[in-house]
């Protein structure tokens, strides 16, 4: 590996080190503790599950704007049918996967079936399944559930980190995995690069496509499930709060690692240092308003450096063939 692939791809892996560095000095006595690392990394994993879904139809060259609305509405369902109607938590938690998953199909067959653009269906989605959620809770919060699923998500603990980032880091290897060394994995990548090729050299672009998408909203569904798992229940409009942080966290990730590629172990990193950069501002005393600058700014960085990153990329390409 040259030193020039190596920055390209270590570099946000470096920043991050220079940020925890930068804030451990400046706050030793708040910042650099066990106790903060370990809410560091429990903290986001909700964040970084979703961030993991969206990593699908980002790769096939779609997106997917219905995921924040899918996590709020897989927690409410599920909060209503434990919390309420005293189901049992499997049985509850199975009907929010389906349910968050029934919204992936549906996008899926606008965006294949109908030929529609990603960016409108998904956004027109989100806000339908937004008002479901809203009409279906009542517009109130839904309390009640099981103690079980927040033992199994937040008060056990490995280390002193909640179970919910083991979790979290579990479905990173497993994406990682299939993205890198499946069929499958390459078969999306190759239809995010070229759907025109693709499907001339024999792949079958619409199913693909379609599974991306209903994919992402099964795991934003499990995203859903942990979310609730966290706060003991389930909020109307709990989930439009991650949405932009997911889209910046994917992009940025897509800078490293692999650099050109939406890959799941650049999302890992892209998630922890920008909640690290976030931490260490509020631990300084900068007003809550830094978050959506921060998560606006890089959204807007991560996008410009990709597109670079994916034009070399393909550039080496070129001239290698």
């Amino acid at each position: 590996m040259s030193a020039r692939v190596a920055v390209q791809r270590y570099a946000l892996v470096g920043a991050w080190i220079a940020v925890i560095v930068l804030f451990c000095v400046l706050r030793p006595d708040t910042f650099a503790t066990t106790s903060n690392v370990q809410n560091i990394l429990g903290s986001q994993a909700v964040l970084l599950v979703l961030t993991l879904g969206l990593l699908l139809p980002l790769t096939t060259g779609d997106f997917d704007l219905s995921i924040a609305s899918v996590l709020s509405l897989s927690s409410m369902v599920l909060a209503l049918l434990n919390g309420e109607q005293g189901w049992a938590l499997l049985p509850a938690m199975g009907v929010a996967l389906a349910a968050g998953l029934a919204v992936g199909v549906f996008n899926g067959a606008c965006v294949v079936l109908l030929g529609l653009d990603s960016f409108i269906v998904t956004l027109g989605s989100g806000t339908f399944v937004a008002g479901v959620v809203t009409w279906i809770s009542d517009s109130r919060t839904v309390t009640g559930l099981s103690p079980q699923l927040s033992e199994w998500v937040i008060n056990n603990r490995i280390l002193g980190v909640s179970l919910i980032f083991y979790y979290g880091l579990a479905l990173v290897i497993a994406l990682w995995y299939v993205l890198t060394y499946t069929a499958v994995g390459r078969r999306l990548l190759f239809v995010g690069r070229g759907r025109s090729v693709a499907r001339l050299s024999g792949l079958r672009v619409g199913p693909l496509r379609w599974s991306a998408l209903a994919g992402s909203a099964f795991i934003a569904a499990l995203a859903g499930i942990l979310y609730a798992g966290t706060t003991g229940g389930a909020d109307p409009s709990s989930g439009q709060s991650f949405l932009l942080p997911a889209f910046a966290a994917a992009f940025l990730g897509a800078t490293a690692v692999t650099p050109g590629r939406f890959n799941a172990w650049g999302a890992f990193i892209a998630v922890y240092f920008l909640v690290t950069g976030i931490t260490g501002l509020q631990l300084l005393g900068v007003d809550n308003f830094v978050q959506q600058l921060f998560y606006g700014g890089a959204l807007v960085l991560a996008v410009a450096l990709s597109q670079i990153v994916r034009r070399r990329a393909a550039g080496r390409e070129a001239v290698a063939a």
